[in-house]
């Protein structure tokens, strides 16, 4: 193949392209409005309803059936086609891609929500049912790990593998658009519609990382306030994100195999010891016994949790809103920015291994932490008296500190915590200036320094106005403005995808191994049919 578009390199010539002045005009705009508009919390909270109400099924159909086609194309043929030539080796190492993909997709809200989540569920139950009993319990883990397991990921790999497959695999340049090249042509990447994909792409990424980066300022100031006594409210929040953001901004400067790179792999060393601790000294018997039940729940119910919405009543009003719906959009609308990114490191890998690596394995890590930070805050509520349920009502950013104070050494904990937290936010915005920059410069896979720079400030104002116009529900009301137009462009590069893959088959640009096995077959079916030439020769002379 030829060498791939580069893409514009020049920061003065991406600042005239119509997908970043089109982008950075509703950019400021939306920073504006958050700023100097009166009620724009009322707005926003006026979309999270109306979203919620009319199109919350949408979100449920759509998680779904991104699951039905991962599994599908794991194991299809096309899972042996590879993202690259055919004989290229993977760019990054397994555990760096692995740390790479992981820090990017998941980092903040595990901890955020590690701790927090089951024990909503425990006092919530998503059945309806009685709240504080062995059953909410169980239900409390096997939903978190239901929200956190095989359908997010599922998200993620459905943009990743569009991506890679025709950046890598038909030299198109890293944009979402190009994963629609089958339905708009190429000539039209950068065209109307080209751009018009790119841009909802852009906003989608800015709406969804600003939920996490939101998530973690407001936990990253519940330690401060947890230490230090310092209010967890809008003034914290703001130099947090002023801090962290400056930091990120240094980190995008030194590029990916330096910055986001050594990072993720130091913070998931960090978080791993965290897990491992806590493990270790916490109630061990519980968490594994917890875990190999509640996994066993959420493996035998996926399919009825999967197209769950209650739409009769029967169960706990409003639950599937504040929870799963809210999900599913924070998952689709990080998909653009996660999928482009994870695109960006997975050169060389089959698809079939591209789709387990991140798909399953990540599944396995969720499931293994939301059990033991869920599960030793479960044991401590319901079987001790160290509750945390009054630290998590008042504040779910307080979850997962209120856990770690029930073990030795509960105040460097914490701050190991809010360190793992400040390096997550740090590759999560550094990651998302890639991903923006990309795709405002036509698919330059190393944007100018000067476009990382300029969507890294933005980012950080996103999640500064969201968080001034209302914590936690601004923040997710974000997520299902961001995610749900970007869903139909995600069943629309589905179709583009298969459609593709199963062109690549029938034109016979199968894998060089397969080829060589079919020319075998054919070889030897060849050879059988000559040898049986032969033997009906021999035998029409002998009776001559």
């Amino acid at each position: 193949m030829s060498a791939k578009p580069k893409g514009i390199t020049s920061f003065s010539k991406a600042v005239k392209t119509p997908a970043f002045i089109i982008s950075i005009i509703f950019g400021a705009l939306f920073v504006l409005a958050g700023g100097f508009l009166p009620d724009f919390d009322t707005y926003i909270n006026n979309a999270y309803n109306w979203i919620i109400e009319y199109l919350g099924w949408s979100f449920i159909l759509g998680a779904s059936a991104f699951i039905i086609v991962t599994v599908f194309l794991i194991l299809s043929p096309l899972g042996e086609i590879k993202l690259g030539e055919d004989d290229e080796k993977p760019m990054y190492s397994t555990p760096a891609w692995f740390a790479m993909l992981f820090s990017a997709g998941m980092g903040i809200g595990l901890l955020f929500w590690g701790a927090s989540e089951p024990i909503n569920h425990y006092d919530w139950p998503a059945s309806g049912g009685e709240g504080g009993t062995a059953a909410a319990l169980h239900d409390a883990l096997q939903y978190s790990f239901f929200h956190w397991g095989l359908h997010p990921w599922a998200i993620y790999t459905v943009v990743a593998l569009s991506l890679a497959y025709f950046s890598y695999r038909k030299n198109l340049p890293m944009l979402l658009s190009s994963a629609l090249e089958p339905l708009i042509g190429r000539d039209n990447l950068n065209g109307f519609w080209g751009n018009t994909v790119n841009i909802i792409g852009v906003f989608s990424t800015l709406f969804g990382i600003s939920t996490s980066l939101g998530l973690g300022v407001m936990q990253i100031g519940g330690g401060f306030e947890r230490l230090f006594g310092i209010p967890n409210e809008t003034g914290l929040w703001m130099v947090i994100i002023a801090v962290v953001t400056t930091l990120a901004i240094l980190s995008t400067t030194t590029g990916i195999d330096k910055g986001i790179k050594w990072l993720s792999q130091a913070n998931l060393g960090v978080a791993g010891m965290l897990l491992l601790f806590v493990f270790i000294l916490g109630p061990t018997l519980f968490i594994l016994e917890a875990m190999t039940h509640s996994t066993g729940g959420y493996l035998q119910n996926l399919f009825s949790m999967s197209f769950g919405i209650d739409a009769a009543g029967e169960g706990a009003d409003g639950w599937y809103d504040a929870w799963t719906i809210f999900y599913w959009a924070w998952w689709i609308a990080w998909a653009p920015f996660v999928g482009s990114f994870i695109a960006r490191v997975s050169r060389g890998r089959t698809i079939r291994s591209f789709a387990i690596g991140v798909m399953l394995v990540p599944t396995a890590v969720s499931i293994f932490w939301f059990s033991v930070f869920g599960g030793t805050a479960l044991y401590n509520e319901h079987f001790t008296d160290n509750s945390i349920m009054d630290a998590v009502m008042q504040d779910e950013a307080q979850g997962f500190f209120a856990m770690l104070e029930g073990f030795p050494f509960s105040s460097v904990l914490i701050v190991i915590a809010m360190i793992s937290l400040t390096v997550f936010f740090i590759t999560s915005s550094d990651s998302g200036t890639y991903v923006i920059g990309m795709l405002t410069s036509k698919g330059n896979m190393n944007p100018p320094i000067g476009l990382r720079i300029t969507w890294g400030i933005i980012e950080g104002l996103f999640a500064a106005v969201l968080l001034a116009a209302g914590g936690l529900e601004a923040l997710q009301t974000a997520s299902l403005i961001g995610g749900f137009p970007f869903m139909v462009i995600m069943f629309l590069m589905m179709y583009s995808l298969i459609y593709a893959l199963y062109q690549e088959l029938d034109d016979g640009s199968l894998p060089r191994e397969r080829q060589r096995i079919y020319q075998a077959l054919e070889d030897l079916s060849d050879e059988n049919k000559v040898a049986d030439d032969v033997i009906t020769d021999d035998y029409e002379q002998s009776n001559k």
